[in-house]
């Protein structure tokens, strides 16, 4: 991971959990990388996760507990990442398993203080209300930073009449998101104390009886 003082290009996962190729979710997670990439001074590096690829593993590891190799590398590229873009399709009111069970395999604490972007696919935009009641919550719980706007795209705003509005959300969204990946310092807990570095040599001991 690079750091702010270094003026080196940052790293951008992007986890998208499109079901169909091509998937206007991938669209919109290439959308918002676009956007976030073009606020950042330095540049960075995207490199996109496709969950579809990747279901199989997620569902073992799920039953094993052992990633295999390809989703220990996707899991080690999201969390080494500077940021995270999520981006998931939405059914009956939520996001889909397969975007839900990656996050369930990685470490409670590895995405703890990681910049995040959310966003959603979905038919219509009476689905938009479960980035904040279901996909928000669960970054929440994760503690992750997770940027103000969160992205809807139903299906209508790949039109003509809902573009513009679209495209200003992106825009918005990924500005936020290059403003905290600018001004993160990943905050490290402290060392746990070692309870044996101070130990009473054993000489001492038996002049003190």
């Amino acid at each position: 991971m690079s750091h702010p003082q270094t003026g080196q290009p940052r790293t951008i996962a992007v986890v998208t959990a499109g079901l169909s190729q091509p998937s206007s979710t991938r669209l919109l997670a290439d959308q918002l990388a676009a956007a976030t990439v073009s606020q950042l001074p330095a540049g960075a590096e995207v490199i996109t996760i496709e969950l579809r690829d990747l279901a199989h593993d997620i569902v073992n590891n799920l039953l094993t507990g052992f990633p295999a190799p390809a989703l220990r590398q996707a899991i080690d590229q999201v969390t080494g990442a500077d940021a995270v873009i999520a981006v998931t399709p939405l059914y009956s009111g939520s996001y889909n398993g397969l975007f839900k069970s990656f996050f369930d395999v990685l470490d409670p604490d590895a995405l703890r203080g990681k910049p995040v972007l959310i966003a959603a696919t979905g038919g219509t935009a009476r689905h938009s209300l479960a980035l904040e009641h279901a996909i928000r919550p669960l970054f929440s719980y994760l503690r992750t930073m997770t940027v103000p706007t969160a992205v809807f795209a139903a299906t209508d705003d790949w039109g003509s009449t809902g573009r513009a509005e679209l495209t200003a959300r992106i825009e918005r969204a990924g500005w936020e998101l290059a403003e905290l990946v600018t001004h993160h310092v990943t905050q490290r807990a402290p060392a746990a104390a070692d309870p044996y570095a101070s130990v009473t040599p054993f000489d001492q001991l038996l002049r003190a009886r």
